[in-house]
């Protein structure tokens, strides 16, 4: 669940990408992006995965939606729950379990707050490699060897300027493919959405920090 709400979320995000070999083009494209983020005081949005294995087999779509003020998120797949409410983040797996870290604690890791920021300065290399039709497609490369995965391939709608699917294919050659859906970007989200609130959860849920 870790890696299905950070991609979603750095689909949503805003991007300032000084990455090692990058493309211009594909620096303009998503400088775009960029800025059109950064007008947005608040965004909703749905979300379908589906995840390929290397040998063809379709394992299967799941859907959810995420909200998107600032620094502060929600997301939501079934009965997982993330919240953010800029300094903490609230992980219920579900179940009976949450868990709690600070913001800062993920500064050093690949974390929400990360992707809302400036994640890609030095993580990756990028190309614009498609400008067919209504999208154009950025292959990105991660620059150290050790991550779990070979590349991701974004793709920009050239008429909102949003990344609106990813496409991620693994260490193993599996796929994982994010499609973003009814994005509302004049959403009206009170700040309350993203405030922990343990009433809401099972009784008996256990809360590790």
């Amino acid at each position: 669940m870790n890696k299905i709400y950070l991609i979603i979320l750095a689909l949503l995000s805003s991007f300032s990408l000084y990455a090692q070999g990058t493309d211009p083009q594909a620096k303009k494209i998503l400088d775009g992006v960029n800025g059109k983020m950064k007008s947005f005081k608040g965004v909703t949005a749905n979300f379908t995965i589906t995840s390929v294995s290397s040998k063809g087999r379709n394992n299967g779509n799941r859907t959810g939606k995420v909200s998107i003020k600032g620094q502060k998120y929600l997301l939501k797949q079934d009965k997982v729950e993330i919240i953010c409410d800029g300094q903490t983040i609230w992980n219920f797996d579900g179940a009976k379990t949450i868990t709690v870290s600070s913001v800062e604690e993920s500064g050093s890791t690949l974390s929400p707050q990360n992707l809302l920021s400036n994640f890609y300065d030095k993580d990756f290399t990028y190309r614009l490699i498609g400008t067919k039709g209504n999208f154009h497609e950025i292959e990105m490369k991660p620059t150290d060897a050790r991550k779990n995965f070979q590349r991701v391939n974004v793709f920009v709608d050239k008429n909102s300027s949003l990344i609106t699917k990813a496409r991620i294919l693994d260490k193993s050659n599996n796929t994982v493919e994010f499609t973003l859906s009814g994005i509302n970007t004049n959403a009206a989200l009170d700040d309350k959405l993203f405030t922990f609130n343990k009433a809401r959860f099972p009784k008996d849920v256990e809360i590790l920090d």
